[in-house]
This record gives structure tokens, C-alpha cells and sequence, in this order.
């Protein structure tokens, strides 16, 4: 799956201007917020919790525009709570953001 940050650059710009290290302090907030949903789609032991933490990550990723990672939430909210590769998967994304 390729990846195009255009879009999570493009809302950091609009927020912080030129601000490069208020823009790096933003990129990593995103990425810790994703990690963390990530970890808690990782540490779910039951459907319910493995949905709401995809619904999240979903969530963030759609209010920066990171199709690939809005897909891949997607991804895990049809298929089986706690797919491997699917996290692996989610993982691999939010590195490529972070």
C-alpha cells in the first residue's frame, strides 16, 4: 500500500504555519495517538473493544486525510479482532507518518 502524506503535511501547515518544530511536535502527537490506538487494538480480548479501537484510529486518521491508514482501520473493523497482519499492517503506516 503506498503512502502519501500530502495531506497530514498539508493540515500541519495550515495549523502551525511555518513553525518547523511546532509542525514536528504535531506530526508526533498524530503518531503517538495512533500508536496508542494500535497497542489497544493489540491488547483487545473481545470484538467490542478491537471495533471501538479501529472506529478511533479511523477516526484520527480521516480528521488528517491518511486514506491508506482510514483503509487499513477499515480493514480491521470487517475482519477478525486481532489479525496479525493487519497490525502489523497499521503499524507499518503509522511509522511511514511518524
Amino acid at each position: 500500500m503506498s503512502f502519501d502524506s500530502g495531506p497530514l503535511d498539508r493540515y500541519i501547515s495550515a495549523a502551525v504555519g511555518d513553525d518547523p518544530a511546532a509542525a514536528r511536535e504535531l506530526r508526533a502527537s498524530f503518531a503517538a495517538g495512533a500508536r496508542e490506538l494500535a497497542d489497544l487494538m493489540r491488547r483487545s480480548r473481545c470484538d467490542a473493544n478491537w471495533h471501538a479501537a479501529a472506529e478511533r484510529l479511523k477516526s484520527l486518521a480521516a480528521t488528517f486525510g491518511i486514506i491508506p491508514l482510514i483503509q487499513l482501520a477499515e480493514t480491521a473493523m470487517d475482519g477478525v479482532p486481532g489479525d496479525p497482519a493487519v497490525l502489523r499492517d497499521i503499524n507499518a503506516a503509522i511509522e511511514r507518518i511518524a
